[in-house]
């Protein structure tokens, strides 16, 4: 990640100066969008099983890989519902040292809804309102799955 902003940041800038900040932001948005979601169908066509079976999946592939760059706090967590909240988050740290948060939203935190849109959609569902990336004191994850059956 730190490579890939390396370099992003210094042509996000560059953008910015000759198309203006939301220009510049929107293109890369929307490149990042279709990238990301290409990723991420792609590894959905890969992984076997139901889509809340597939949110296990990418779970334990994920979180020992961020682990130790986000402290989080578990709500709640049933077969259903898995609610927590991110306290703490090095990704936002690092981009906040590089000037671009808002790089950083896109990079990494916007990821987070491609993954549950691509890979789980319908029956596994992500409400957040805010993220430390964005300047909030945490991240609220909301995630609903559907139960077997239920339509």
């Amino acid at each position: 990640m730190k490579i890939q902003a390396a370099v992003l940041v210094p042509l996000l800038r560059a953008l910015r100066k000759e198309l203006g900040t939301q220009r510049a932001n929107q293109i890369v948005s929307d490149a990042l969008r279709e990238w990301s979601r290409a990723i991420y169908t792609k590894i959905g066509q890969q992984v076997q099983g139901t889509p809340t079976e597939k949110f296990e999946v990418v779970l334990q592939s994920t979180m020992p890989l961020i682990r130790s760059d986000v402290d989080f706090d578990t709500i709640r967590q049933t077969p259903e519902l898995w609610d927590f909240n991110i306290t703490g988050c090095r990704y936002a740290d690092f981009f906040r040292q590089l000037g671009a948060p808002e790089l950083g939203a896109l990079l990494l935190c916007e990821q987070d809804f491609h993954v549950t849109e691509q890979m789980m959609n319908p029956d596994v569902k992500l409400e957040r309102t805010q993220t430390i990336m964005k300047g909030a004191k945490y991240c609220d994850f909301r995630y609903t799955m559907k139960r077997a059956g239920e339509k």
